[in-house]
């Protein structure tokens, strides 16, 4: 597993750190998402945070650190909200409806954060960028996990295989309405959507 990244600040008081370091992500979202990452100055950046440039070399120390921690935030506040709404023991059709129209609630209310992330990503660091990634592959496995206690509970017949595969279309299917929103919110609300992609996971699994 790839080990987080450090990200040095001269500030040593941990909870002023953070509270400058949400003002930052949240002003370097929307310049990512309006100009993207590399057009997108440190001046810019700390001006859309609320403090100078000089304030915000005392939090990072290159812009590239924004950017890691853009999605480490991002990942950790999807990660968390999973987790308070998702049982993956829980082993049942029921539950993984609940937890596949919960994720893709999440997934509507971070839209923007998370498209900004997806296009912003590649240009991490090769040390970073793994570690990011495998925060992904983490909430990919809370579905692994639902749907390999359905399949011990006998609700669903799955190899070890079609688990896997089925947990990262649920993951790719949930973002889709970010990605796509520009042609589905003209054709489905958010409600249909989730209703509509259930149905057809739940038959491409149960109906073999």
């Amino acid at each position: 597993m790839a080990n987080k990244r450090e990200v040095h600040a001269s500030v040593k008081d941990e909870k002023l750190v953070k509270v400058r370091r949400d003002q930052m992500i949240k002003g370097a979202v929307s310049l990512f998402k309006e100009k993207g990452f590399h057009r997108t100055t440190t001046r810019e950046i700390a001006k859309a945070s609320g403090f100078s440039i000089g304030t915000l070399y005392e939090y990072i120390e290159t812009k590239e650190d924004v950017l890691y921690l853009v999605c480490d935030s991002i990942y950790e506040e999807v990660k968390e909200r999973l987790q308070e709404s998702i049982d993956p023991k829980l082993g049942t059709i029921e539950g993984l409806k609940a937890a596949v129209e919960a994720y893709f609630r999440v997934m509507a209310d971070m839209q923007d954060e998370v498209l900004v992330m997806y296009q912003e990503a590649k240009s991490l660091s090769k040390d970073a960028l793994p570690y990011v990634l495998n925060k992904e592959l983490q909430m990919v496995h809370m579905f692994e996990e639902i749907l390999q206690g359905c399949v011990e509970k006998k609700e669903l017949t799955m190899t070890e295989s079609e688990i896997q595969l089925c947990a990262h279309n649920i993951f790719v299917q949930g973002q889709m309405w970010g990605f796509r929103r520009w042609a589905l919110k003209s054709r489905f609300s958010l409600d249909e959507y989730i209703q509509m992609q259930t149905k057809f996971v739940l038959e491409g699994i149960t109906n073999k």
